[in-house]
């Protein structure tokens, strides 16, 4: 009748818990929206997509697949993402031991000695271990043994938090996939800069030439006193200012070539490249797909994506946190006052079995804080995952309009250089006869070499455009 009665208030105070535990903070959660628009502007449907075509096939310049390949293994962002991946992977691991029962063997000796006249030292003055011998005063005692602990995970608490460590896990292989991306785009960019700034200074280089070309003509004229002195001087400033700019494009260069050698996590030296080839490049044909396939393309959308699993998962637990909670320790071992009877069975043998039911009561506001934090944090990534997905979305547009923009604005260029390129002969042969004025010869000079450095600018954007859509578009990290 007793245990019966023992059990029935075990079974209300167990519901009783329940009960309390079970009442939580009401938060409002937000769900992510996923649409996005079924077609990029301008563009027609096409499955296709650059965005999955691997860097080696795209870049096809073997100078830059060198460098590419050197940053992969010496950039030290990369390597400190790497390290990065490693440390979520050991938060895999012990959050997967959480829900494991913990085993331990644990062993000790130890020396008591109470007052004779206190009521451990009285009873232990009259206990016998044996007929006519009194408990050892000190009393020493040894022991061994083996001990586990479980919590029970009834709420899913430990799962969920493994759950939440797993995706995160794969989102800081996520974030190691977006370095690799970001890290080959701006390098190919800074690779085709550099070559841009070769081609300058060869243009520089050629115009100096070409500009003091036209001052001996001029001092020619002027001792024939067809000019005076100030066309002389004119010209010589034109040829001292384009001098000073071949300075200035040199250490631009080697700027540059610093820059890509900081992504390769090396000291500065010369950059291997063949500038001849710049103007002669033809990008690779884009094929940008459908906006949906962002979602499995871009690895900052779907690291953004493991986040927000992760953040939901975190709900969850702190939710968990209002349950009571079950525990169950147990140990088993043997123990002793004196070594030759620490094996005695089943005298020195003690064992214990436990079981802990524990729900929060009275001040839950820790609980409550983390459970309100964790829903702000989900709704957090929530939005970051929106704006990624938002931003993915307009680099794509924005690259796809650059590059027709740019293919037309350098066939333009291209007329307009070649205009002036004439119009320097034409130029020097009317100043030559007498017909054309100095100043005439000098803008004429200063707008062609400043149409050539245009041209070139606008060949590097549109270089740059394919690269950066083919970033955008998610490629690179596969």
């Amino acid at each position: 009748m007793k245990n019966n009665r023992k059990i029935r208030y075990a079974g209300l105070s167990c519901v009783l818990l329940c009960l309390i535990g079970c009442k939580t903070p009401s938060v409002v959660q937000k769900t992510e929206n996923k649409t996005v628009p079924a077609l990029y502007a301008d563009t027609a449907a096409d499955t296709i997509n650059t965005g999955k075509i691997q860097w080696r096939s795209y870049f096809t310049d073997q100078n830059l697949v060198t460098l590419i390949e050197t940053a992969l293994q010496n950039n030290q962002e990369l390597n400190i993402t790497l390290q990065e991946i490693q440390i979520a992977q050991s938060e895999v691991r012990a959050r997967k031991g959480e829900y494991l029962p913990f085993i331990g063997f644990n062993a000790g000796a130890s020396l008591d000695k109470s007052g004779r006249y206190t009521s451990t030292g009285s009873g232990e003055a009259t206990t016998e271990i044996m007929p006519g011998k009194e408990t050892p005063d000190p009393l020493p005692n040894y022991g061994f043994g083996i001990s586990a602990s479980w919590e029970i995970d009834i709420w899913n608490k430990l799962h969920n938090a493994k759950k939440a460590a797993l995706n995160r896990y794969l989102s800081s292989v996520e974030g190691k996939n977006f370095v690799v991306t970001n890290l080959i785009a701006e390098i190919a960019n800074s690779y085709y800069e550099l070559l841009a700034l070769d081609n300058q200074l060869e243009i520089v280089n050629q115009n100096i030439d070409i500009q003091s070309n036209a001052l001996r003509v001029v001092k020619i004229q002027k001792e024939a006193a067809r000019v005076n002195e100030l066309a002389v001087r004119r010209f010589e400033a034109q040829i001292f200012n384009t001098q000073s700019l071949q300075f200035e494009i040199r250490q631009e260069i080697y700027e540059s070539e610093n820059k890509i050698n900081f992504l390769l996590g090396r000291f500065p030296q010369t950059i291997v490249r063949n500038g001849n080839s710049f103007n002669t490049m033809v990008p690779p044909a884009v094929h940008a797909g459908i906006p949906s396939q962002l979602l499995e393309n871009r690895p900052d959308i779907k690291k953004a994506e493991m986040e927000l699993i992760a953040a939901k998962l975190d709900i969850k637990v702190a939710k968990a946190k209002f349950y009571p909670s079950l525990g169950i320790s147990a140990g088993i071992g043997y123990e002793a006052f004196n070594t030759k009877y620490l094996l005695t069975s089943p005298e020195s043998l003690m064992y214990s079995v436990a079981g802990d039911l524990i729900a929060p009561l009275i001040n839950r506001n820790a609980i409550k804080a983390s459970y309100i934090s964790a829903n702000a944090k989900q709704i957090q990534a929530v939005y970051n995952y929106e704006r990624t997905l938002v931003n993915a979305y307009i680099e794509v547009a924005n690259q796809l309009s650059k590059i027709k923009n740019t293919a037309q604005s350098y066939d333009l260029k291209s007329k307009q250089v070649q205009a002036l390129n004439e119009s320097i002969k034409i130029s020097n042969d009317l100043f030559s006869s007498a017909r054309a004025d100095y100043m005439e010869v000098l803008l004429t000079q200063k707008d062609a070499l400043e149409s050539k450095f245009e041209l070139i600018e606008t060949k590097q954007q549109q270089l740059s455009a394919f690269v950066t859509i083919y970033k955008a578009l998610g490629g690179g990290w596969n």
